[in-house]
């Protein structure tokens, strides 16, 4: 049996070039998602049936955690963040009527009953946080599973409905996949790749992913290099705001999350940044502050997910006969291209393309020369035969080359006459970039080209039908 051709499974495409326009409701030119983080009585503590003391995300400097002892200073920051911090912001968002999306850490929230009643009763989302503030790498994916599982259940019961959200934070490399194969979540954030929403496939599952932020986010107060004070904070967030805000006026509105920790934020001298902020954001027409499940629905509402064949999925069979004749009756191309280590990048037509070139620079140059002479006179007798490919007639066609006036044949007839004997292939030329003079100019100025330069020529126009023919079937 033959191996699997390698495939890369990351996505450096995207959206691509041209992001969908978001259409936030009422026009707004940005969205911005406010997320706190509920973790106050979920993070490593021997309480909790932990081996060691927490050391994540604190004011504590170089913390290090203290294998089977308690650390009396890291909880009590993190109380804080529950006693004092949690009640700042709720004040500051329930004064300013803003909804807040909430990643609660299932076993904190169980453990924090009035905060969960706050939440519950200013309207805001609570989505899971995973059962535990801990690192997943480690976990095995039964173990993360069945964690998941339980953290699902738990939600509920404290809550009284399960989560529609999901963010782990400190994940393994299975996490995104288990809790999408869950089908039970309508946004999953795990991940930190783009300014919009975007759609991942699982099997026959279609997962949204709204994308996070840890750099618009106080956590940079615990990290280095980050923030000191206040007004950087305030700084980073308008800079960032701004740059998104001027975007969204030209049909290119993006989403804006913002980070946020009770016992870092919640801070007083912490806070004056965020609320120097709010009170800018909020004095801008166009400005759009959703819930998390909000932005979910109205993507799943304005962009539903339309899945396509992707090229970098499919087996070699179906790859060939898809691919094969875009460089003219070479299928060998795409034989070759189907091996190479191919992913989502190549599921566009610039990326199946770069596949497809790559196999055809790297040919022998009697392999290329072969590929020149597989393409048609323009105009020729196969033309006249109606014995084109369908791709080489509507590109014929597409330059009037089908409707040619006797004398206007004749020119072309006596062209390729002319061109083959002197350089041994036909004259090739992307006809969809041309008129029928610009073509009838270019034919007269590169048949006196020598040999070795019209040959570069030819393959570069060869690679130019090629990528024109991908975008009539690819995105």
């Amino acid at each position: 049996m033959p191996s699997s051709p390698p495939r890369y499974p990351r996505d450096f495409r995207g959206h691509g070039p041209t992001p969908p326009d978001a259409q936030w409701p009422g026009g707004a030119r940005i969205a911005i998602s406010i997320v706190l983080n509920y973790e106050e009585g979920g993070e490593n503590n021997l309480l909790h049936g932990d081996a060691q003391s927490e050391a994540f995300l604190s004011d504590i400097a170089g913390a290090a955690p203290w294998p089977g002892q308690r650390h009396w200073n890291m909880e009590s920051l993190y109380d804080y963040g529950a006693r004092a911090g949690f009640w700042r912001l709720h004040r500051l968002f329930t004064e300013r009527r803003l909804p807040v999306t909430v990643f609660g850490v299932t076993s904190a929230l169980a453990r924090n009953p009035e905060q969960v009643a706050a939440m519950q009763a200013a309207g805001w989302e609570i989505a899971s946080h995973g059962l535990k503030w801990v690192d997943h790498r480690d976990m095995s994916e039964d173990m993360e599973r069945a964690q998941i599982a339980e953290s699902f259940r738990l939600h509920a019961e404290v809550t009284g409905q399960p989560p529609q959200g999901w963010y782990t934070g400190r994940c393994s490399m299975n996490t995104v996949r288990l809790t999408a194969e869950t089908r039970k979540l309508s946004w999953i954030s795990d991940t930190y790749d783009d300014d919009l929403p975007y759609w991942r496939e699982l099997g026959d599952h279609d997962q949204l992913v709204i994308p996070y932020t840890l750099e618009a986010n106080d956590m940079r107060f615990a990290t280095a290099p980050g923030y000191i004070t206040g007004e950087q904070f305030f700084q980073y967030l308008k800079d960032s705001f701004d740059t998104l805000y001027a975007e969204g006026q030209h049909g290119r509105a993006k989403m804006f999350s913002i980070g946020l920790h009770n016992r870092l934020i919640g801070r007083p001298g912490k806070v004056a940044g965020l609320k120097r902020f709010l009170d800018y954001a909020q004095g801008h027409d166009g400005v759009w502050f959703p819930r998390r499940i909000d932005i979910a629905r109205h993507w799943a509402k304005t962009h539903p997910h339309r899945r396509i064949e992707r090229p970098s999925q499919i087996d070699r069979a179906r790859f060939v006969a898809r691919f094969g004749g875009i460089f003219e009756h070479s299928p060998w191309i795409a034989e070759r291209a189907h091996d190479l280590e191919l992913g989502p990048a190549h599921d566009s037509a610039v990326g199946l393309h770069s596949a497809l070139a790559r196999m055809f620079r790297s040919a022998t140059p009697d392999e290329r020369l072969g590929v020149l002479r597989a393409h048609p006179d323009l105009a020729g007798k196969l033309a006249a035969a109606k014995r084109l490919t369908p791709e080489s007639t509507a590109e014929q066609a597409s330059a009037a080359l089908d409707a040619l006036t006797d004398a206007e044949r004749d020119r072309f007839a006596q062209l390729n006459t002319d061109y083959v004997a002197r350089h041994g292939f036909p004259f090739i030329i992307a006809v969809r970039d041309h008129t029928k003079a610009c073509i009838l100019a270019a034919f007269t100025t590169r048949i006196a080209n020598d040999t070795p330069t019209e040959f570069t020529t030819a393959c570069a126009q060869v690679e130019r039908i090629a990528l024109l023919r991908l975008k009539d079937i690819l995105p």
